[in-house]
């Protein structure tokens, strides 16, 4: 069957872009300024704020926490992992160190360096250990189990991927709530059968947002503009894959940013890390072959460009500052746990610092190379897990400079052949964009790019 790249590659439902004289940074500063300004004024119980990949979402949650809590009143904060609590405090002492955070953790939890270099913040296990703080913050799951008080503010962290009936178990303890997620990445997940609740409009397995907005359709719901981590090269691709009706663009322009060797190299990995350096996004593209998931030659792949970009000298530049690629700022995502630990193990001497992991770890983090193997690399079928259209958005959205996407061949054939088969329930909303389409629209960009550099080649 032939393949249907061609009929598809562009996204149906692509948004009409129009120009905006506005600079990235006076549009984003009038959608926060809107943000809290409903916040303070608005007659509603929540707030909703949209945002794409490195929008600025935390540096929302901060500014906000500063000064909802700057009158004296008291705010909750609510997180989805440990890792995310921390970052947060970290940044309201950098922001505002003089506001007291008290930290809700498990009894057995040992405090992190950034928890304990924070200016003002207590630890305790319980409400009454942290002694009246301004700001209390604390995962959703532990939040779960506080059954007493109430706080006039509240704001929700990564709310996208909170599950609505975590929320349900928090909403008692607050007033008024200010939800900031990226509507684009991983959904949440559960180990156990979930069909029982499907098309009711309170499904646990629904996002807190999906639900809130259920429930609530008069919600104001504002959306970040601009993207100041993904480069100019970057955000219109991941924007028409994966944020068909919103889009965003690039804080930085043509020349902003630059990712370069200090040496020339030769062979396939160095053409994907040149295409890289050049437009931000490499195709390393290995031959047609069904493989089990842990394909060790992907693999080899993956780890051999993260050696091979680092002995050669990379460095960047950009409107922050610029230096070497160090091995802290290079990553390689996977799908599975058992691929990122077959990478792991073959990064060769010179990477031994690079960052391995899941999709669902990288989440929220940012680097300045990305190389990622593709979900559906070597695969004899396109699965409801592999076709997710988060997972793919989290691994090719967490660079500043560039990204290399290790694939074998055959992948679009494969998304031929294996077309959504996924039961339509009523009373489910469409959940847009559609994975296939999601990924057709990456590699139709990456092949293209692919047959650009060829052509030039030619000439």
């Amino acid at each position: 069957m032939p393949s249907l790249r061609g009929i598809v590659g562009a996204p149906r439902y692509r948004r009409r872009v129009t120009p905006n004289a506005l600079s990235p940074a006076v549009e984003a500063a009038r959608v926060v300024d809107a943000v809290l300004r409903d916040l303070r004024t608005g007659d509603h119980r929540g707030v909703v704020v949209d945002s794409p990949p490195g929008a600025g979402k935390s540096t929302l949650v901060v500014r906000a926490a500063g000064e909802l809590a700057a009158p004296g009143a008291p705010l909750m904060i609510v997180a989805q992992t440990n890792e995310q609590v921390d970052d947060l405090i970290e940044r309201l002492g950098q922001r505002s160190p003089g506001v007291l955070v008290g930290r809700l953790s498990a009894v057995d939890y040992a405090p992190s360096d950034r928890v304990r270099e924070h200016p003002a913040c207590r630890v305790g296990a319980k409400v009454a250990d942290l002694g009246a703080p301004a700001v209390t913050i604390g995962t959703a799951a532990k939040w779960a189990t506080v059954s007493e008080g109430v706080w006039p503010w509240a704001i929700v962290d990564e709310a996208y991927q909170m599950r609505s009936d975590a929320l349900l178990r928090v909403a008692p303890r607050f007033e008024r709530a200010l939800f900031v997620g990226d509507p684009g990445q991983l959904d949440p997940f559960s180990t156990v059968e979930v069909d029982r609740w499907t098309g009711l409009s309170w499904d646990p397995m629904q996002s807190a947002v999906a639900v809130l907005l259920r429930h609530n359709p008069d919600l104001p719901v504002h959306r970040l503009p601009v993207s100041w981590r993904l480069p100019h090269t970057a955000a219109p691709v991941v924007a028409e894959a994966f944020y068909p009706f919103t889009g965003f663009r690039s804080g930085t322009g043509p020349g902003d940013r630059t990712l370069h060797f200090d040496t020339a190299g030769s062979g396939p990995l160095d053409d994907a890390l040149d295409a890289a350096a050049a437009t931000g996004w490499g195709l390393h593209e290995l031959p047609a072959r069904f493989t089990i998931r842990t394909d060790a030659e992907a693999a080899a792949a993956c780890a051999a460009l993260a050696g091979r970009a680092l002995s050669r000298g990379a460095g960047t530049a950009s409107e922050s500052g610029g230096g070497p690629l160090t091995a802290g700022r290079l990553a390689i995502g996977a799908a599975h746990r058992d691929q990122v630990a077959a990478i792991r193990a073959l990064l060769p001497p010179e990477a031994a610092g690079v960052t391995v992991d899941t999709a669902n770890r990288l989440q929220g983090r940012e680097y300045d190379l990305t190389v990622v193997l593709h979900p559906l690399s070597g695969r004899r079928d396109a699965t409801a897990f592999h076709l997710e259209s988060g997972r793919l958005c989290v691994l090719t959205s967490r660079h500043r400079h560039g990204c290399v996407v290790v694939a074998r061949a055959g992948i679009a054939e494969l998304l031929d052949a294996h077309p959504s088969t996924e039961p339509v329930h009523l009373n489910v909303p469409v959940k847009f964009p559609d994975g296939w389409e999601a990924n057709q629209s990456i590699l139709t960009y990456l092949h293209q790019g692919v047959s650009r550099r060829r052509h030039k080649s030619l000439l």
